[in-house]
């Protein structure tokens, strides 16, 4: 499986592609951050952010992106600005028919550092040692880029194959709802 994880952000957009399966060694294909101005319009800082996504999918062919799912902060500014880049990497992912997951950030450090509290030197450290990587990828966005990857390869296909089997279990009830009982006296 090959997952492009977006740590998503205005300023700097973390991408990180990773190939591998559950208990295989992974490998880090490429990672990198896109890079807006604070200075510039809004609309063109999340324009150029499109283009880059939109870019790092026909280049590195994805099976699935996975995208930090936006949490609350107290910072709204903050928050707004994550979102619409979010947004971005979503909408590029829908267009180009590539399946998204959302992943929390802490279900990202549980799954790379097994703790859900993990700061980002120890994110960093750990994304470094599971893709054998000389030193950890810098800035911090392509370190978290990489660790949502990581985190969707491990996680990923099991979370599928308990949607399919639910969705499974539920046409199977649907189904035998709709079967007509015949008795026989």
């Amino acid at each position: 499986m090959r997952v492009l994880g977006v740590d998503p952000g205005l300023t700097r957009c973390g991408l990180g592609v990773v190939e591998g399966s559950a208990g295989r060694a992974l490998t880090a294909i490429a990672y990198d951050v896109a890079r807006t101005p604070a200075s510039d319009d809004i609309a063109q800082r999340l324009l150029a952010l499109e283009r880059h996504v939109d870019l790092w999918i026909a280049r590195h062919r994805p099976d699935v992106v996975a995208v930090e799912r936006v949490f609350s902060q107290h910072n709204v500014r903050t928050v707004m600005g994550t979102a619409q880049a979010a947004a971005v990497a979503l909408t590029c992912a829908a267009r180009a028919g590539v399946p998204v997951a959302l992943h929390t950030p802490s279900e990202v450090k549980a799954a790379v550092t097994g703790n859900g509290r993990a700061d980002k030197a120890q994110v960093g450290a750990m994304v470094t040692r599971l893709l054998r990587l000389g030193t950890p990828p810098t800035p911090a966005d392509t370190a978290d880029a990489l660790a949502l990857a990581i985190c969707h390869v491990w996680r990923g296909g099991m979370q599928q194959r308990l949607q399919d089997a639910k969705a499974a279990q539920a046409a199977d009830a649907m189904s035998s709802r709709l079967t007509p009982k015949v008795v026989t006296p």
